[in-house]
């Protein structure tokens, strides 16, 4: 019986493909999503064990899912220098989930975005991309409540960029909640404060995912109801499995009767409270806290990416798994992946990795919607930490740098929008507007400018008239 479902589904799937790609005679790619939540990884060895033998579960575990976009969240967080004393995982720790399990899965094939501590946490959230499809634009929005609420810009490396000079942008907003039974107004006003920024940069959501561990009971709490069913509606977010798959009905409880769900629970992997350790939740199977929403114009396929009906799943978990741990084969044995990936996903943490596909069209035409940003923020999207380039360039670029950064040492980095260096310079930032040499030919680029430490202090596309 399984096999013959897994046979209908992939007819469907290769039908949509087709379809698809029929349209407009496009090329089509596909970027696989994983949202997942890895239990202080790094940040507490103490507990769990040699950071290394975790790099191995994640890699067994990236190897079979083959993911491009990775929202690893509740990582250990990671010192951001010498002087910080806040983070749990060592300086550069990025760098050795990086080479000891991404790209040991898939050499050379991952980079991470810039993460950020502003809230002095614990723990946080990083996501990993796939750099031979993707690239990182820059942080759109920065919200602190606890955690880091981070919405990430990326651009989609279009094959057709050499010749359209346009590209289509992704949003990912990566999100860790307070969890517990009595922290349901703290979750609601940590997302109310997340989306309250985001619709103070967009008039209207763009293409956007919102995932991560959200630690909800019931999709009538007030965190659940502001992504799934806000007053405006251009701010909606659709969760695959109930308003695109139509696998469930509104409301759900998941909390108070999980069986309905169980092929979606998150929550745990593990039925013993002691086994493999005690670092996290136990009973089993029992809630669904984590989740990939999607935004309208991913939804309805708006602007050259669209969510692959029935793609969304929970890796490791067959449906047979409610009170039980991932890897309990006592009464039904879990083939839904590999005997060692479904013993990582029982080591890695106490919670399931979720995952959802996208198709990507490439842009044959050279023109895409703009992203809906409001006026005040097509400026500021100029203005990253104070600095403001003059947009369109003429045949020098020209920045403003604020008093902080006058007179000390930055780089200036201008790609490609497929990611290639075309040229870094070394320079002094000066007082006022000061021009740059710079020779490019007409089309769109990536400027990147970093400071005297190396670290990115501007990201953004610019136009060369």
């Amino acid at each position: 019986m399984k096999q013959l479902f897994l046979s209908a589904t992939n007819l469907l799937l290769g039908v949509f493909l087709f379809m698809a790609a029929g349209h407009a005679g496009a090329q089509t790619d596909t970027l696989k999503v994983m949202s997942y939540n890895v239990l202080d990884y790094g940040g507490n060895p103490s507990c769990q064990g040699a950071t290394g033998t975790y790099h191995n579960y994640l890699e067994t575990i990236v190897a079979y899912t083959n993911p491009d976009i990775i929202g690893l969240v509740k990582m250990g967080s990671i010192r951001l220098g010498p002087n910080d004393f806040h983070g749990t995982a060592p300086i550069g720790f990025g760098d050795s989930v990086l080479q000891f399990a991404l790209n040991a899965a898939y050499p050379d094939r991952y980079a991470y975005c810039t993460y950020t501590n502003t809230s002095q946490a614990d723990n946080m959230s990083v996501l990993f991309y796939n750099k031979h499809k993707l690239g990182f634009a820059g942080i759109t929005c920065n919200y602190a409540n606890i955690t880091d609420f981070n919405t990430y810009k990326l651009y989609y490396k279009d094959p057709a960029l050499a010749t359209m000079h346009d590209t289509t942008f992704l949003y990912v907003v990566l999100n860790h909640t307070q969890s517990g039974s009595s922290n349901e107004q703290l979750r609601g006003a940590q997302i109310a404060g997340e989306m309250q920024l985001i619709q103070q940069h967009f008039s209207a959501l763009p293409n956007m995912i919102n995932m991560g561990d959200y630690n909800t009971r019931y999709t009538n709490e007030s965190c659940y109801q502001t992504l799934s069913n806000p007053t405006d509606t251009s701010f909606r977010f659709f969760d695959p499995p109930f308003s695109l798959d139509n696998t469930y009905t509104y409301p759900a409880n998941w909390d108070n009767n999980a069986t309905p769900y169980t092929a979606n629970l998150t929550t745990s992997t593990r039925q013993s409270a002691s086994q493999p350790n005690a670092c996290g939740t136990s009973g089993g199977a029992k809630s669904w806290y984590d989740h990939i929403f999607l935004s309208p114009w991913i939804a309805h396929s708006a602007n050259y990416i669209s969510y692959i009906p029935n793609s969304y799943r929970t890796i490791g978990n067959d449906g047979h798994r409610l009170g039980r741990s991932v890897n309990d084969n006592s009464q039904t044995i879990n083939t839904s992946a590999p005997a060692d990936v479904i013993e990582a996903i029982f080591q890695m943490s106490n919670k399931y990795p979720v995952m959802a596909d996208l198709l990507v069209q490439s842009n044959a035409t050279g023109s895409s919607p703009a992203d809906p940003e409001l006026p005040t923020y097509v400026t500021n999207l100029r203005q990253n930490n104070g600095i403001y380039v003059v947009n369109p360039v003429e045949n020098n670029i020209s920045i403003h740098f604020p008093d902080a950064y006058v007179n000390s040492g930055i780089s200036i980095v201008c790609r490609d929008m497929t990611g290639r260096v075309l040229s870094s310079m070394q320079q002094i930032a000066r007082a006022g507007t000061a021009t740059y040499p710079v020779q490019l030919h007409p089309g769109l680029y990536l400027i990147q400018i970093m400071d005297s430490n190396g670290q990115y202090i501007y990201n953004n596309k610019i136009l060369k008239k």
